[in-house]
């Protein structure tokens, strides 16, 4: 699992996908959420969408360090279902999502050993066809500068900002969002880089 602390990923779009283990249906639903409460909407939603269903087994991680998780089996076997569901959400290395897996019985019970490898295998599934997306973690720096600076400034802004906004007047200021680990030596190498003529301030998110 990575540490960075400048990024993490999530998916793109809401996805889902099924699969067959002797007669029981499995229907894995995945979605990016922010909140608890989105994963809770999320799941009230699957829920009134197979309202008729045996289980809807669910896991959710949210935030970049990924300390807010929650597991439930929904019925199964204590273990069975909403762990395995998270251990593969921690395989792909996802964050700020929620899975929920839906079973239809279909009259075979599968044994603990067999429900643990079914919900992981809906949840791989779903997450197999999940696009990654980056989420950068970033802090802004408020730089003011005089024109003669502006192409020093430019070049770093260039090379380190994951994106910027610029104020031109009588003087330029521009406020860069760059990675929390690297602010402090961008903000550093802004004012010794123009000899302190440019002022670099990290502000608050």
């Amino acid at each position: 699992m990575q540490e960075n602390i400048d990024f993490y990923s999530t998916i793109a779009e809401e996805k889902r996908a099924e699969i067959k283990i002797k007669a029981s249906k499995f229907i894995a639903s995945a979605a990016s959420v922010k909140s608890i409460e989105e994963a809770q909407e999320f799941l009230a939603k699957i829920r009134t969408e197979f309202f008729d269903a045996t289980h809807n087994c669910f896991a959710y991680q949210i935030g970049w360090d990924r300390n807010t998780f929650r597991a439930a089996d929904d019925g199964e076997p204590n273990g069975s279902a909403g762990k395995p569901i998270l251990f593969a959400i921690q395989k792909f290395d996802f964050s700020d999502i929620i899975v929920v897996v839906t079973r239809y019985f279909g009259g075979t019970k599968l044994g603990v050993g067999g429900l643990v490898r079914a919900y992981s295998d809906a949840t791989e599934e779903v997450l197999n066809i999940c696009e990654r997306k980056i989420i950068n973690r970033t802090l802004p720096v408020k730089i003011d500068c005089k024109y003669e600076e502006i192409s020093i400034v430019k070049r770093m802004v260039d090379e380190w900002a994951i994106s910027f906004e610029e104020n031109y007047s009588d003087v330029i200021e521009i406020i860069a969002n760059i990675p929390i680990s690297k602010a402090n030596e961008f903000a550093n190498l802004i004012f010794s880089a123009t000899n302190a003529r440019a002022k670099a301030t990290i502000l608050e998110n």
